[in-house]
């Protein structure tokens, strides 16, 4: 019996696109979470967000899925979807895999010589930003900025893959302590550094940048609320 010929690349479709009324409600749940008006443990009930963005169950459902792949949502066989918890060992864990990987990426970046556009420009729209969410997001995007033309695909996907967690970690810390002035401070100067070819001061920056911001926000190992 001849098997079925292997697909190539060229003959597997793309992903489907996520259907505009999902995707609605995924980006409105996750500004929520980023600002902080959804917080950590919050019960993510399917019928009540349903009827308050005027939609079946069946797109908040699907939005809540992909948050959950994300790490933004826990799912639970008995309790549901929720926000999920942030703890000390929650973010450590997510920073950790940002502090081996992230340097290394940037100072990669900076070797070959790409363009850093994208984070001069997250940084404009980080300063001009008018809520948490929207500070987290254009934070989000400038570390992005900085590996994802390190010239290795799979690392950029590996560092994309915590991002949402990253930026959940930073939203509880600065509900308790706002922080982001300095950090902004830091950003820019991380910035400087790789613009200026110094691709080993660049990654020194970015991993103390990243490590310092842990040790400030849970200084004693206990959840922060």
């Amino acid at each position: 019996m001849t098997s079925a010929p292997t697909p190539t690349p060229a003959s597997v479709p793309p992903p489907a696109p996520i259907p505009s009324r999902t995707q609605f409600v995924l980006d409105s749940i996750k500004h929520r979470i980023l600002g902080g008006e959804l917080s950590p443990g919050q019960p993510l009930i399917e019928t009540e967000l349903a009827r308050a963005y005027g939609v079946s169950k069946t797109p908040v459902r699907e939005a809540l899925k992909t948050l959950a792949g994300t790490g933004l949502v826990e799912m639970s066989q008995y309790k549901g979807a929720t926000v999920r918890t942030v703890d000390a060992a929650m973010a450590r864990e997510v920073y950790d895999v940002r502090l081996l990987l992230e340097p290394e990426a940037l100072r990669r970046t900076v070797l070959r010589g790409a363009p850093l556009d994208a984070a001069r420009e997250a940084l404009v729209r980080a300063d001009a930003a008018e809520d948490a969410a929207e500070r987290s997001l254009a934070n989000r995007e400038f570390h992005r900025a900085l590996y994802v033309d390190c010239g290795n695909p799979l690392l950029g996907r590996l560092l994309d893959g915590v991002r949402d967690q990253a930026a959940l970690v930073s939203a509880v810390a600065w509900a308790a302590d706002p922080s982001w002035v300095r950090e902004a401070t830091e950003h820019e100067h991380i910035l400087r550094l790789a613009l200026a070819g110094d691709q080993d001061g660049a990654a020194r920056a970015l991993h103390e940048h990243i490590a310092s911001f842990v040790r400030r926000a849970f200084p004693g190992g206990g959840e922060l609320q």
